[in-house]
């Protein structure tokens, strides 16, 4: 059964436009539309780079003022009643997987799109300036790093890094920007009093408990590695199972490893092989060299930290008995990245003032809102259903109905904090 909402203190908000929204939705979805319904946006594309036109004409046309940072961040700010006030700021990201869907992060920015148009149309200024970002590279599928736009805004990347990271062609963050005409020049504004995002789940758990609304609390620890198992190569047909070092086996029983490892720790357990490459990958050789990736998530810092020693010694023991040689390097270490509390409380009293179904849930993605967060400045997220919880993908989906609870969640949130 859902959670049932509870009575919250009513704040004077206007109600979000949901055809106008649902309509800014599938416009956006065109650009880097493809056939099957999804949408290739990679950033700082072409494709990116069209929609980020698109989305400052749609900024200009509300009455906002724009600007552009050096990592070609998007600002568009509406001005508050009180000029002492410092900003809450909104948004999300417009680039995409390249197979991916119409909501992942699109969502959170044309909603912040129509909170700024909904509260131009009712003539409402909130004593604070609002203020809505498009963040760049979020996904991090071109240039090796996500995040790239907020993390570099929050001071956790170095702006002169993440321009000169590249891509598998070898152009730069620097030289793409320019491509598309959006490596800025402004400076940054006065220091957010707030942040607020609205992303799609993209996982199941509020769709299979009946909740409308996902009051993110925080966002996950985690670790990554990066192994090889090193084996002997041999003849396939000639090698008895005395005689044989295969790395692969020895790579199969630690994948097995880890899902088990990942199952230990109940549904908070996250546990992935996402990339394996077997050499020589030919049929009838007994393989000599596999590299993989292993990634464990959870919520609890603590239990990173027992994963990040429990894991390499079983992985050894393993290696021993299938006779292989184990390389293996710890890539990072993430702490688990709490959500402001207060920001959280905002949240959550808009779900129950509409009357939305909604429960705590602890982000299992990486997103903008965590580098924002770890740099002082409170935050929150709020997350709506996607179906069957599919995300990076054509067939990611939500309703209209799903998109405008969002939205109005967000403004609602975001101008109590506001006012």
């Amino acid at each position: 059964m859902a959670p049932t909402p509870t009575a919250a203190p009513r704040i004077n908000a206007p109600r979000i436009n949901r055809g106008r929204l649902w309509d800014t939705l599938m416009q956006a979805a065109r650009f880097g539309g493809t056939a099957d319904g999804g949408v290739n946006r990679v950033a700082l594309s072409a494709e990116d780079g069209a929609c980020r036109d698109q989305f400052r004409a749609w900024c200009e046309s509300a009455g906002l003022a724009l600007r552009v940072d050096p990592i070609g961040n998007i600002f568009a700010r509406r001005p508050g009643t009180d000029p002492a006030r410092h900003p809450v700021l909104m948004g999300s990201h417009l680039d995409s997987q390249p197979t991916g869907g119409k909501f992942d992060g699109a969502l959170g920015v044309i909603a912040g799109l129509e909170v700024m148009r909904c509260l131009a149309e009712n003539n409402i200024a909130a004593a604070a300036p609002i203020e809505l970002v498009n963040w760049t590279d979020e996904e991090g599928c071109r240039f090796g790093g996500a995040l790239i736009g907020s993390a570099s805004w929050a001071g956790s990347l170095g702006l002169e890094a993440a321009l000169a990271l590249t891509d598998r062609a070898g152009i730069s963050v620097g030289a793409a920007l320019d491509a598309i005409f959006y490596r800025g020049t402004a400076t940054d504004g006065a220091r957010p009093d707030a942040y607020f995002e609205l992303h799609i789940e993209q996982g199941p758990i509020l769709e299979q408990a009946g909740s409308r609304i996902g009051v993110v609390t925080g966002a996950q620890a985690q670790i990554w590695f990066d192994v090889v198992a090193h084996g002997r190569a041999a003849h396939a047909g000639t090698t008895p199972p005395s005689a044989r070092h295969d790395a692969l086996v020895g790579a199969a029983r630690i994948v097995d490893l880890v899902d088990r490892m990942m199952r230990a720790r109940g549904e908070d357990g996250r546990g992935t092989v996402g990339q394996l490459d077997v050499h020589p990958n030919s049929r009838n050789t007994v393989p000599d060299t596999v590299r993989f990736s292993v990634e464990f998530r959870h919520p609890s810092d603590a239990e990173i930290e027992r994963l990040g020693v429990q894991f390499p010694r079983e992985a050894g023991f393993i290696a021993r008995d299938a006779d292989i040689k184990l390389e293996m390097r710890e890539l990072l270490r993430i702490a688990a990245q709490p959500f402001d509390p207060a920001c959280i409380a905002l949240v959550r009293e808009a779900a129950a003032r509409n009357n939305l179904a909604s429960r705590d849930i602890i982000s299992g993605a990486g997103h903008d809102a965590i580098p924002v967060a770890r740099s002082g400045i409170p935050t929150a997220m709020i997350f709506t259903p996607c179906r069957d919880g599919i995300s990076h993908h054509p067939s990611e989906s939500i309703t209209p109905e799903e998109a405008a609870e969002g939205t109005q969640v967000l403004l609602e949130a975001v101008l109590a904090r506001a006012s």
